[in-house]
């Protein structure tokens, strides 16, 4: 394209393409000062070795957690290559709280029914600790947790943390999932 030609979308979108940019939807991230940023870098490059990671998760046992992008062409939307099968009501799927360090991983606990703060307490009681333990994180291992309001701000869970001398790492309000647990 020369200077001072007339130009149309299709040859701008033409030249954007074969320079390499393409129209996408833009990303969501949560909102974030700098002191969220700032208490998620502190101290992250001493103590990596020794947080307990953990999360909860939902496993589906049919079809695709997230959404499935094909390419097509008009009147190819029910080819077989360019659909996912489904089942009805989803064919099911399971509750999973896990935990792992920079040691390796912990217990896999399955969740039956609804999480609430007095089974996330059983399963800390009865997985994390020894997880803990089993990882060789030491007494002073540090324990990353949801900010699930639901399960931490619990008076008995913050209780048994602290009975039982659990360091919690502060966790910034916002945070997208920054969490390593996410990405296996």
């Amino acid at each position: 394209m020369k200077r001072g030609e007339p130009s149309r979308r299709t040859t701008i979108s033409a030249a954007l393409h074969k320079s390499g940019l393409f129209g996408r939807v833009a990303r969501l991230k949560p909102l974030l000062s700098k002191k969220h940023m700032t208490a998620g870098l502190k101290d992250s490059q001493t103590m990596r070795n020794k947080i307990l990671w953990s999360d909860e998760t939902k496993i589906k046992f049919f079809g695709l957690n997230a959404k499935h992008h094909v390419w097509r062409k008009p009147g190819t939307a029910h080819h077989l290559a360019k659909t996912i099968p489904t089942v009805k009501h989803g064919g099911g799927s399971i509750m999973l709280w896990r935990c792992f360090s920079a040691g390796g991983t912990g217990r896999l606990v399955r969740i039956e029914g609804k999480m609430n703060a007095a089974m996330y307490r059983d399963i800390l009681d009865e997985n994390m600790l020894q997880s803990a333990l089993d990882l060789r994180l030491g007494q002073r291992f540090v324990f990353q947790q949801d900010n699930d309001p639901n399960l931490t701000a619990k008076i008995t869970t913050k209780e048994w943390l602290r009975h039982n001398s659990v360091n919690v790492l502060e966790w910034p309000s916002q945070s997208p999932d920054l969490n390593p647990i996410e990405h296996l």
